[in-house]
């Protein structure tokens, strides 16, 4: 191709909610990229008027795959309104439930979701195809199989610890209402050998220790077990460590907190350099989203769609920034910004590859984590607390969902909730331009993509799209 040209690629498959992405193409290359989220959902005007305590409930609905999460970041931002804290042993339950799915998320997204475009029939001159077509068509792989399998076991313990999933209502600002027993954690801690067991067969091909201890990308590259190292053949036959490079601005609000901090750490990388996160800098910009009103911090926003649908924008997803700048978030941020030595250098790389074995990383380090959690927790102590929500006040829940950066901003007036306001992880990675015209870290890591003569759906776009693995019904909520 030598014109520009405009593609207009969407819905995307194995995509939660709809993605539209309008791409500028000139000389066989992405010249400029356009994401919209062409549903709006309005969970934020749901919730006005409602009793605090509602959010619970009404938050996990947005999303069937991180409803964990949006429980989390609500029952944070109540405990905060309440001025209280969770039971610590609560805490540490509640914590076991949001490493559970979040590692579940990580094992869908590579088996189902970014795996299988390695089938497509374009790459059936290449050396590894028929093992792929093998273990990852979608919907008849062998790989599949295994992994749902796994899954499901691991969901065990969601189901013995939160009641149900999704749409749990276990979690609560004064901790969980569920308190293990001895016994609870004999069988959970069963089901979680399970899974360490098929991680270690299936995916890594090896101990779990060995692979997070993994330290440079020339340690990487040596991994011969599992599917990992099926994934890093061809990452290195199609060269995406240098495919949908972003900006190198990683944010995290810091996973899984406890009583010494959170387990993976709170803030941001850029160019390589570690600083505090300022959560006060956020602001959500809408020069180019489907939205009335005016750019503002959270806490101070709102949610008033424009039905007209100005000419001048071109998504219901608002634009956040912090400090005036783009960021992407995900596992390779928090895995990068936790100091992990391998992220770091994979963060520098920006790349496909880096956001896929970022995600292998950190469910490899989860794996381990939940492991120590689990036998930390004492049955014999108190699991809720009694927390009062006030008639007024304000709070603020920040977690981090499987695809990165979650919050929850509340304002209760006279009993009720008179403003709530969330940014997902989507949000953030998939957000249009804001005010100065920047993209955003989709729409900048999607410049440069190969479109080849007569693709209308370009599977190099395809696999950097998928890497950020969007939720498009969390980033309009």
């Amino acid at each position: 191709m030598t014109d520009a040209t405009t593609l207009l690629v969407g819905p995307f498959n194995r995509v939660e909610g709809d993605l539209e992405i309008r791409l500028e193409v000139r000389e066989g290359r992405v010249s400029a990229a356009y994401a919209n989220s062409p549903l709006f959902r309005g969970f934020e005007s749901i919730l006005q008027g409602k009793s605090p305590i509602d959010a619970l409930t009404i938050t996990p609905r947005i999303c069937g795959i991180c409803s964990i999460s949006q429980s989390m970041a609500a029952a944070q931002a109540l405990a905060d309104l309440a001025g209280k804290t969770p039971s610590p042993e609560g805490a540490k339950v509640a914590q076991l439930l949001h490493m559970i799915e979040n590692a579940s998320d990580h094992l869908m997204h590579f088996n189902m979701f970014f795996m299988p475009d390695f089938a497509r029939a374009v790459y059936a001159d290449r050396p590894w195809w028929d093992q792929v077509l093998t273990r990852f068509t979608a919907a008849k792989g062998s790989a599949l199989k295994r992994a749902v399998e796994a899954r499901a076991g691991l969901m065990h313990v969601t189901g013995l610890l939160g009641g149900k999933w999704p749409h749990t209502l276990a979690i609560q600002p004064g901790g969980v209402t569920r308190a293990p027993s001895v016994r609870d954690k004999v069988r959970i801690s069963a089901d979680l050998a399970a899974f360490r067991a098929y991680l270690e067969e299936v995916v890594f091909g090896g101990p779990l220790e060995q692979f997070a201890e993994l330290a440079t990308i020339v340690q990487l590259s040596g991994w011969t077990g599992g599917d990992v190292a099926l994934f890093l053949a061809i990452s290195d036959d199609l060269a995406l460590d240098s495919s949908g490079c972003g900006e190198k601005r990683y944010l995290s609000f810091g996973a899984y907190p406890g009583p010494n901090g959170p387990l993976f750490k709170r803030g941001t990388l850029v160019d390589g350099t570690s600083s505090q996160l300022v959560p006060e800098q956020i602001v959500e910009e809408i020069t180019h989203s489907w939205m009335l009103g005016q750019d503002a911090h959270p806490s101070r926003g709102m949610t008033r769609p424009d039905e007209d649908m100005r000419e001048d924008a071109y998504s219901w997803c608002k634009a956040p920034r912090l400090a005036g700048e783009t960021f992407e978030t995900g596992a390779l941020a928090r895995q990068a910004i936790d100091d992990h030595p391998l992220a770091v250098a994979l963060a520098a790389e920006g790349s496909v590859r880096a956001r896929v074995i970022g995600r292998l990383l950190e469910l490899a380090r989860t794996q381990i984590e939940m492991e120590r959690l689990l036998a930390s927790i004492d049955p014999r102590a108190a699991f809720m607390r009694h927390v009062r929500i006030p008639d007024d006040g304000e709070g603020v829940g920040m977690v981090e969902a499987a695809r990165g950066a979650l919050g929850h901003w509340v304002r209760v007036e006279g009993g009720v909730i008179t403003s709530y306001q969330i940014i997902a992880p989507t949000t953030w990675n998939f957000s249009p331009r804001d005010g100065r015209g920047v993209p955003g870290p989709v729409e900048a890591a999607l410049v440069g993509a190969e479109v080849r003569d007569g693709e209308e759906t370009p599977v190099s776009v395809q696999h950097i799209v998928r890497s950020f693995d969007p939720c498009m019904v969390c980033t309009v909520h």
